[in-house]
């Protein structure tokens, strides 16, 4: 599998087929930050471009070393809102034949949802699932394995950090104006989620969360991802404000933080605070299971015979993806 995302491009080699949970085998991926190569407009710079193709490149070649015999590829939002995005991915599909396709935010939203579903499984009543990536924040909330709602905000860690902060660490009135700005798009959406109900049981992904559980506590990734990680509304509120008195490099050496993300850290950390603080939840668990293993599990679902025949591939549905 082959996610474009907009901090990091990831081969993910998989073990992974039909009634088994997939089993990671191998792992590629660079720091390509290519929401940061947005120009003039929402293009896509030529070297964010030949970054990408190089990496694309180099990606094909280790598939083929490891034996990889079904490639899914996807990209999320640095692409998606490129105005030469789709141009850039059909250029490198005609000459190595990745076929890149363009999820919708959406979409990204009820994926993620479906790999928390399968992780937690049904006895986990109602699921809230939110996920903070580099360009987006996804909320989705169901009972079953399609959630009655998926919503994807402009909300990304990344996105907020370059368009907000002009410092390091970020100026009192910059943190103030961004949590207000945060705090306004989500009470838009708030209403629309909590419609259906309050969730039986709330749910985070992504390296944003991750990390805030981490510095706040939680196990190490070492012991790995059945260990039960927790992270409270109350220490994402006390971290909020530590973060934000914090360069970047002293956020880096807190425990779990990465060199590369922790300049988009405090942002992340706002995101975190005024969604818990809105949809009115106390804690969240935190889910090793997001995108790319919702992208995995609804590629097998869909392998020949998983499906009746001449049912439609419900993957390649209205937005054209996967």
């Amino acid at each position: 599998m082959l996610d474009v995302g907009s901090n990091t491009v990831h081969l993910l080699v998989v073990d992974a087929h039909q009634g088994a949970r997939p089993q990671p085998a191998y792992s590629h991926k660079a720091s390509l930050r290519l929401a940061d190569h947005l120009e003039d407009g929402a293009r896509l710079s030529g070297e964010g471009e030949q970054r990408l193709r190089s990496f694309v490149d180099e990606a094909l070649q280790v598939a083929e070393d490891k034996g990889v015999q079904d490639l899914v590829s996807f990209a999320t939002s640095a692409v998606r809102e490129a105005v030469n995005g789709e141009q850039i991915l059909s250029g490198i599909r005609a000459d190595t034949g990745a076929d890149i396709q363009v999820l919708s935010g959406e979409h990204e939203s009820r994926l993620t949802f479906l790999a928390v579903r399968r992780w937690f499984g049904w006895s986990s009543g109602r699921l809230l699932v939110l996920d903070i990536g580099g360009g987006s924040l996804e909320i989705a909330s169901g009972v079953d394995e399609e959630p009655d709602v998926a919503i994807s905000l402009p909300l990304g860690a990344g996105r907020l950090t370059r368009d907000c902060f002009t410092a390091d660490p970020p100026p009192p009135d910059e943190v103030r104006a961004l949590r207000k700005h945060i705090r306004a798009e989500i009470a838009r959406t708030a209403g629309s989620v909590m419609r259906y109900g309050r969730p039986d049981h709330a749910v985070a992904t992504s390296k944003t969360f991750k990390q805030l559980a981490r510095i706040a506590g939680a196990a190490p990734s070492d012991q790995g991802p059945y260990v039960k990680r927790v992270l409270s509304h109350a220490h994402v509120t006390e971290w909020a404000d530590r973060l934000a008195r914090m360069t970047a490099r002293e956020r880096a050496e807190l425990p779990g933080v990465s060199e590369g993300r922790a300049p988009q850290l405090v942002a992340g950390a706002l995101v975190a605070d005024a969604t818990m603080d809105l949809f009115g939840l106390p804690e969240l668990e935190i889910c090793p299971w997001a995108l790319r293993e919702g992208v995995i599990l609804r590629r097998l679902d869909v392998l020949p015979g998983a499906l009746p025949a001449g049912a439609p591939d419900p993957v390649r549905t209205a937005n054209g993806v996967l």
